[in-house]
Parts: structure tokens; sequence; C-alpha cells
């Protein structure tokens, strides 16, 4: 019997979609216990993150919750399994009050700790947080990146090439313990004083980098912000960008690798 008239073997669809069904569950095995991906939506961690960055966010530093599966099938509890703290000024991808979407923040305040704006400087505890102003961010405008907002327009620039920027002011915190990382301070808003809030036990108190375009801990969670958030809301610790994208891909595959900005694999702990 020659080889084309062998009897072709029939495929067994039960076995593989038992097979996938596998594949499937080890994925969000490691999604749950180990790490997820991450996309930037916004640009709220400016200068820090951009609009399109993609991150690696590990999910065990802090233990885990009824909000760590990536299924959102349990229910809710207080506290979580083999928990700890993040350290001040860790940057967490956590779950918000009302929706439970995924934002992402720094922690500013630990429970215990007193944090108030004051004219757009940070105060923790009773004291100002060091900063001290450093050159200004300039960022390439791209069309997820577009620096055409209210508050952020009034900083880009035209460059003679006809090619625009957006250079925007940019302040150095440095927190107690020495963690130390960039700000936006664009504008003067309401956000910028704040009453002193103590953070409770069992809670974090979360801003974004860019203070004048972040809805975090200074805002209720009623109106759209984080407010005081639970510890077991926090998803994960941020831990490095994989590569970035700057919002110019179409169906063309060229513009797969034409958007691709020179971000590959910045650790986001320093």
């Amino acid at each position: 019997m020659t080889e084309a008239a062998l009897p072709k073997k029939k495929i067994n669809w039960a076995e593989e979609a038992w097979q996938l069904f596998l594949l499937a569950l080890a994925v969000l095995a490691v999604h749950t216990a180990v790490a997820k991906p991450f996309y930037i939506p916004s640009g709220s961690m400016l200068p820090t993150l951009l609009v399109g960055d993609r991150l690696i966010v590990s999910k065990y530093p802090y233990g885990y919750s009824y909000l760590s599966p990536s299924l959102n099938v349990l229910p809710r509890m207080e506290g979580r399994l083999l928990g700890s703290l993040p350290e001040r000024g860790d940057i967490v991808v956590v779950k918000a009050p009302l929706t439970q979407d995924d934002w992402i923040k720094r922690v500013i305040g630990l429970p215990g700790d007193t944090v108030q704006m004051k004219d757009g400087q940070l105060w923790l505890n009773g004291a100002a947080v060091p900063r001290v102003r450093v050159a200004d961010t300039v960022m390439k405008v791209t069309p997820n990146s577009d620096c055409t907002g209210m508050v952020d327009v009034q900083y880009r620039v035209i460059r003679p090439d006809g090619g625009a920027e957006c250079h925007l002011p940019t302040w150095r915190e440095t927190l107690p313990g020495g963690r130390s990382y960039n700000t936006l301070d664009l504008a003067a808003l309401p956000q910028d004083n704040t009453e002193p809030v103590l953070v409770p036990e069992g809670h974090v108190f979360l801003m974004g980098d860019n203070r004048d375009n972040s809805e975090d801990s200074r805002f209720p969670a009623e109106i759209g912000g984080l407010g005081l958030l639970p510890v077991e809301n926090i998803v994960g610790r941020a831990e490095f960008t994989t590569f970035s994208l700057d919002g110019s891909t179409s169906f063309n595959p060229l513009t797969w690798v034409t958007a691709l900005r020179d971000r590959w694999f910045i650790g986001l702990r320093d």
C-alpha cells in the first residue's frame, strides 16, 4: 500500500478541545498567581508611563485577594492571603472601587500616614515632601499623545521641521525612604490644595504622577476617583515595560513596526 493510499487519521475533536481548555486554564493560573500584561490607556502616569506602554504586572508581591483572579468570580472578602503592604513609591495596578476596572497609580500613603497637597506640593505626615524643578519632559506628539487637552495644550511646541512636541514642566519628588520619580505640574487646579487625610488601617492613598490629570485618592470614588482604597483592591505591582506603541497602527503590517517607540524593558521600581 502506498503512502497516498493510507487512511487519514481522524481528528479527535474532544481531545483537541480538552487540550485548549487546559491551555486556557494554565494562562488564567499564571495571570492570577504570577503576572499579567497591562496596557496604559491614559496619561495619568506621565511622565513615567506613556499612553500605549505595555507592562508586566506581578501578582504575588502583596499576596492575593478576592480580586486577584483574572475572572471576577469570588465573593467580596476583606484582607489578603499571604498579604503584605506595598512600599511608598511602588507603582500598582488596582481595581476601581465602583467599576472594578483596572487603574494604575503610585502608592503615596500607607496606613497611619497623613496626606495633603498644598499649592501643588505633596505633604506627608506634616512635612513637605522634597521636590526640585528639573528639565521639561519633551514628548513627541503622536496619535495617542496629542497634547491638545485644556491644560497641556499650552505646552505644545511646533518644531522648525513642522513636527510637534509637548514640553511639560517636570518636578523630581523624593519620598521618605528615598524613592524618587518625576511628576508633572501643569496648572493651578483645585486638586493642588486638599485637606489633610489620615489613611486608615487596611487602606492606601494613591496618586498619578501627572498631578493635574489623574483621578486618584484625592477624589472620592462617588465622583470618579479612587478615594482611600482598600488593600484588597490592589491587583499587583508594575515591574517593567515590554514595548510601547504611539497609536499610529493600522491594518497595514508596516505600521506595526513604525509605531514602536524606543521604550523596551524599562524598569519601574527605581
